[in-house]
């Protein structure tokens, strides 16, 4: 045989060799797992769908061009990703206008604080804008313990750990703690990052109706000696009603039935109770009658991220295991320091809490009297305008807007669409005008609908 022959030989021998191969594997996973279909060679396969395969046929992107392409048909622009120019506040400004704004979750006006903003850039000067690791391992900074310490004091626990999202911090701390043997029984209007941690945690999920401690009772006598560890998650104030649970019934309830018990306070801490501590504040009850508190510093605080707040043995065990925290970076110093410093305001300054709770008030009666449905908002920061669909909401939203008024609508499938709605977070700096003004322009915009 020529030297010419050879190549050509040994590509044909490769390629026996390597069918030779295939085959064996084909006949290893097929002994391996019987009940799997049959593995076919490229050449047999069916052709690959192509919504398998590319991001604009993905059916979620599919839900969005449906949603984009119905609201352009109704002459409805999108209300979505507004650009702000400065600090958003009782006011702000959007494309070179001045407008009203409702739609900050800047409670107390601390964000664009001088003194927030000042040991914001006090913490870049010293640490830099990065801790530049984990803080297991070389990102522990001072100013990390400082607030935690800080927030572990103010809620009279143990202890506290912060991590760089709120969203990550439910995921992360329900995903580590529980588990398939265990019950994680949750409000129906909780938010969506209790449900991901929850469907993390491969624990058995069960939803009891809005507020309704009796219901969570009747579920509790009927299911928990079915588990090892069972959960109650409710949240202080709810984003999307503005109303509160009766906490010392849950207490109460979970104490009886030997569960945990986990408050979230993104929206109530800095809002309720006379000192703005929260939920517990405003029922007078002992802060370690709850088990695990959670809370965001993206609100009253100013800053970005979430922390968990308990004892000792909590704090420690997330720390060192929750892999939301163990392997994420460490909190950006500045946006530490600047939730710190916010902290501080607030002890400090509690006539804004009152300002606050007396501008949500005034608010709610306002629209009352005006024959807006505000459904079951307590008036505290969160107040809704229930408009009944959501194209309802959209143009009433870009009615409002085009008067000067910046309020964001809550569409389906965010709520169930009868439920669509404005929905108005209030300052401690809007003024009573303000507040009056929007009431008047709501209630004339509804009725030209």
């Amino acid at each position: 045989m020529s030297r010419k022959g050879l190549p050509g030989l040994t590509a044909q021998i490769k390629d026996k060799l390597i069918q030779q191969a295939l085959e064996r594997r084909l006949r290893h996973a097929e002994r391996a797992d019987p009940a799997a279909p049959p593995i076919r060679s490229t050449d047999e396969a069916e052709p690959i769908p192509e919504p398998h395969y590319r991001f604009d046929l993905h059916p979620g992107y599919q839900q969005i061009r449906i949603i984009r392409e119905g609201a352009s048909r109704l002459g409805i622009d999108s209300p979505f990703f507004k650009l702000h120019e400065g600090i958003a506040g009782a006011m702000t400004r959007i494309d070179g206008r001045d407008y009203v704004n409702f739609a900050s979750y800047n409670y107390l006006a601390l964000s664009g604080h001088p003194e927030v903003a000042a040991a914001a850039k006090e913490a870049i000067d010293r640490y830099g804008t990065s801790v530049s690791a984990s803080r297991l391992v070389s990102g522990e900074r001072p100013v990390h313990r400082q607030l935690e310490e800080a927030i572990a004091t103010t809620y009279g626990v143990d202890d506290a750990v912060i991590f760089v999202s709120g969203h990550a911090a439910n995921v992360t701390t329900i995903g580590h703690l529980f588990g398939p043997q265990d019950l994680i029984l949750h409000d129906e209007l909780i938010h969506n990052s209790v449900l991901q941690g929850i469907a993390l945690s491969g624990a058995r999920r069960l939803p009891f109706a809005h507020n309704d401690w009796q219901a969570l009772d009747g579920i509790l006598a009927q299911q928990r000696h079915h588990f090892q560890r069972v959960l109650i998650t409710l949240e202080g104030i709810y984003s999307m009603d503005g109303d509160f649970p009766d906490l010392p019934r849950f207490i109460e309830i979970k104490q009886r039935y030997r569960a945990f018990l986990m408050i979230d306070e993104a929206h109530s801490f800095g809002v309720m109770g006379a000192h703005g501590l929260g939920l517990r504040e405003h029922f007078g009850v002992a802060s370690r009658e709850v088990d695990i508190w959670m809370g965001t510093l993206s609100k009253s605080l100013a800053g970005c991220g979430g922390y968990i707040a308990g004892e000792r043995a909590l704090v420690e065990h997330l720390k060192f295991l929750a892999p939301g925290f163990l392997y994420s970076v460490g909190m950006s110093p500045p946006v530490a320091a600047a939730s710190l410093a916010a902290l501080r305001c607030l002890q400090r300054e509690p006539e804004r809490v009152t300002a606050l709770q007396e501008r949500g008030r005034y608010f709610l009666a306002q629209a009352h009297a005006a024959g807006i449905d505000t459904g079951t908002s307590a008036g505290f920061a969160v107040v809704p305008a229930i408009t009944g669909s959501s194209i309802s909401a959209a143009r009433l939203a870009a009615a409002l807007f085009a008067r000067g008024i910046n309020v964001q609508p809550i569409l389906y499938p965010a709520v169930p669409e009868k439920s669509a709605r404005l929905r108005f977070f209030i300052s401690c700096e809007h003024t009573f005008e303000q507040l009056r003004d929007t009431v008047e322009v709501l209630s004339d915009a509804t009725r030209h609908l």
